[in-house]
């Protein structure tokens, strides 16, 4: 019988697809082994254990997590987000977020807009991407800057511009991406360009510098501004170009033969920074209340530009 089914006819409490999800994480163990495939067939004579977690909360608790704030009024805040920082509950983080340090921070003040798990988040980061965010804390804050969103900058002065760390140089200096993107046939855990029934995806990139022999450069840093916003898109694009982010798990793995030609120090460098090379730079909007342009600017984390330094040194 396969473990799923097993596990269903024993403990009609659950859900097939939440035994299925706790055999996937690795919380099922079959003869002392664990196993991670629910069409795993379980014979007579094994022992099966399962370990259940204990039940997430329903809602967000606030809890009493620092923040680098840029700016804070009666409206918004703005926050340096770090990288590592999960932007708001999900399965498997339901605590150490950006949404339950903003709860510890501003308690009841956030934006009820999002829903109870996404209070105040008009936008958001990647978890290992850091850099600057705005949170709404009044609903009107947040109808006013998810329009600003919405509308990309294209009427107005929203404005987001990201710094990365890219394996080679693209041919031209600077350029547009214009694709689709949409979920990855391949792996719907990640997103890709598709021909078709994606969401218009553009990107506006200019090489700031270099790094290597100038014959043949082994990295660039790169500006991206964003005229759209979708799900990894930069990360997408670069990609796409045939240039991923340096770091970058999920679409710049096919360049890990690059690492392991860098010198020693270069080399062991990349390997212990442990996140795509992104930075949310900077991020301008006009206040939703008052109307005011309003420009803020991170500057780049330890973390990264030690790396650059790296580098720069090759």
């Amino acid at each position: 019988m396969r473990l799923d089914a097993f596990l269903a006819a024993r403990l009609p409490a659950f859900s097939r697809s939440r035994l299925k999800q706790l055999i996937v994480d690795g919380r099922v163990a079959v003869g002392g082994r664990t196993i991670v495939e629910a069409k795993y067939r379980v014979n007579e004579a094994e022992e099966v254990m399962i370990e259940v977690p204990e039940a997430e909360p329903a809602e967000p608790v606030a809890e009493d997590i620092a923040l680098a704030i840029l700016h804070e009024d009666a409206d918004l805040v703005v926050i340096d987000k770090p990288a590592g920082m999960v932007v708001h509950p999900a399965p498997g983080n339901a605590t150490g977020t950006l949404v339950n340090a903003l709860l510890g921070h501003c308690g009841a003040e956030l934006s009820g807009i999002g829903g109870v798990k996404r209070p105040g988040i008009v936008h958001r980061l990647d978890k290992e991407t850091s850099g600057v965010m705005v949170v709404a804390k009044t609903d009107a804050a947040h109808r006013g800057l998810a329009k600003q969103f919405a509308d990309h900058g294209r009427s107005g002065p929203l404005e987001r511009a990201y710094l990365a760390l890219v394996w080679g140089v693209p041919a031209r200096r600077t350029g547009t991406i214009a694709t689709l993107i949409g979920r990855s046939p391949a792996n719907r855990q990640k997103m890709a360009v598709v021909r078709r029934g994606g969401r218009e995806a553009i990107t506006h990139y200019t090489v700031l510098e270099t790094f290597g022999p100038r014959e043949a450069p082994i990295a660039a840093l790169v500006e991206c501004r964003l005229e759209t916003g979708r799900t990894h898109q930069i990360r997408v694009h670069m990609a796409h170009l045939g240039h991923p982010l340096v770091g970058d798990p999920d679409y710049g793995s096919g360049f890990r033969t690059k690492v392991a030609k860098l010198p020693e120090a270069a080399r062991g460098a990349v390997e212990a920074f442990g996140r795509q090379a992104l930075h949310a730079a900077l991020l301008g909007f006009e206040h939703p209340v008052s109307g005011e342009e309003m420009v803020f600017e991170s500057a780049l984390p330890e973390d990264l530009a030690g790396l650059l330094d790296v580098f720069r040194a090759l």
